[in-house]
């Protein structure tokens, strides 16, 4: 529990003479601290709705004042803490490039693997550290050996950087896609699974699987579609980059042949910070993206092959990691769950406002996407910034038309009453 009071205060800290500015600091990293001891002491339930207790763990963030961010499906902003710790190891790096970066930070890896294994729920030998969702299963997509005329299932509301992926291997390989089209919000895991199986062939080798859909923020029951895919020996890849940090789940859960996520999300680490879980038979026939000497071998961190890029924002991941757990898994996943359906319970109200997500936890959490009757979302999104300063993004994808808005823990109650409020008088235009 000290650990847990002083981390944040320590990150806070500076190092100069004692000034006002200093002593304001040092004021605001005790009670962040205290913040996040007194809601370690809280069940989620107890603590969902404690908005001083929220307003206070808010202070570790640098967010803007005069923009509304409710954007953070895209990218989440880091708390300080993390953020010195990226400028911490950054300048160490810059006095002596090939020393720090290669003997030192690099070594450093091994903990943040460990550290990362331990929140996956899986092991350390499983685990590699990469940028983004996108080069993790980009490593899979081209590491996996498939034949021509072998299919893939998987969904026109996947992420587009997957889709052109599997898409190019189709041209270049000759594989082919099975396409689902879910109108959403679905309630109802045996109709997602058996929309897998009804597109299932004796050809089928994989399923691409999203954890949760990024347009709209509808979850997947992806631990029975990967033990479906498992019964029929086919391989199971979860694209989990909105669920990592987001929802209180371990990849062990579901027990996926393969896993991506970006970290850079609901886990508030730097910014092109990812990670790959290949379980550990899988590893030696997984063909790395960037090979080294050895790239048969049964050895994780052979898809860390990267050449040189900063080794600060990996490192940080650590930090991020810590932080993540004085709020806890379960409490941050409730919050953010009672944000979404805060905003979306009020602005529901309104005759023209349709919601395009669940308000049931098991197919949503924090992210939420809603239309008006008669408005283009693009001329939504652009109103609730122009004239309000909202930030929010347009969606248009598929079947799906409507504004995402996408609170994180930092995020008040009142905030939202001012997103309610813009909603509301946008509607009635």
């Amino acid at each position: 529990m000290s650990t847990r009071r002083s981390f944040v205060k320590k990150a806070f800290s500076l190092t100069a003479p004692l000034s006002m500015t200093s002593m304001a600091t040092s004021a605001m990293a005790e009670d962040i601290s205290d913040a996040l001891f007194q809601l370690s002491k809280k069940t989620s339930e107890h603590a969902v709705n404690d908005e001083e207790l929220w307003a206070r763990i808010a202070q570790a963030y640098t967010v803007s004042s005069s923009i509304l961010n409710l954007n953070n499906g895209g990218v989440s902003p880091q708390p300080k803490v993390v953020q010195d710790a990226v400028d911490r190891y950054y300048h160490l790096s810059n006095e002596a490039p090939t020393y720090y970066m290669w003997q030192i930070l690099d070594k450093g890896r091994e903990s943040v693997r460990r550290k990362l294994a331990d929140l996956a729920g899986t092991s350390a030998e499983e685990i590699a550290i990469n940028r983004n969702t996108t080069e993790a299963l980009a490593t899979v997509t081209w590491g996996l050996s498939v034949g021509r005329g072998e299919e893939i299932v998987m969904t026109k509301q996947d992420y587009p950087n997957m889709i052109h992926a599997w898409k190019q291997k189709e041209l270049r390989d000759g594989i082919v896609i099975k396409w689902l089209n879910f109108k959403l919000p679905i309630e109802n895991d045996d109709e997602i699974v058996k929309a897998f199986v009804d597109a299932t062939t004796s050809k089928t080798r994989i399923w691409h699987i999203t954890h949760m859909i990024n347009w709209t923020g509808q979850i997947l029951p992806v631990k029975k579609l990967c033990e479906e895919a498992r019964r029929r020996n086919i391989i199971s890849i979860v694209d989990g980059s909105h669920t990592f940090a987001h929802l209180d789940f371990k990849v062990s859960d579901f027990n996926p042949d393969y896993f991506g996520t970006s970290l850079h999300k609901w886990l508030c680490a730097p910014f092109g910070t990812g990670m790959l879980y290949v379980r550990k038979e899988n590893i030696a026939s997984l063909w790395p993206l960037f090979p080294n000497d050895k790239p048969q071998a049964a050895d994780i961190r052979k898809f860390e092959t990267l050449g040189t890029r900063s080794f600060a924002p990996e490192q940080a991941i650590a930090q991020a990691i810590d932080f993540h757990h004085a709020i806890g898994s379960k409490r941050k996943a409730s919050r953010l769950h009672y944000l979404k359906n805060y905003w979306c319970e009020k602005v529901m109200k309104h005759p023209r406002v349709k919601l395009n997500v669940s308000l049931n936890p098991t197919y949503a959490c924090a992210l939420g996407n809603f239309s008006i009757d008669g408005i283009e979302p693009e001329t939504i999104a652009s109103k609730l910034f122009t004239e309000y300063q909202i930030h929010t993004t347009a969606i248009k994808w598929e079947n799906i038309s409507g504004v995402r808005v996408t609170p994180h823990v930092y995020t008040s109650t009142k905030d939202l009453d001012r997103l309610v409020e813009a909603v509301t008088r946008i509607a009635n235009s």
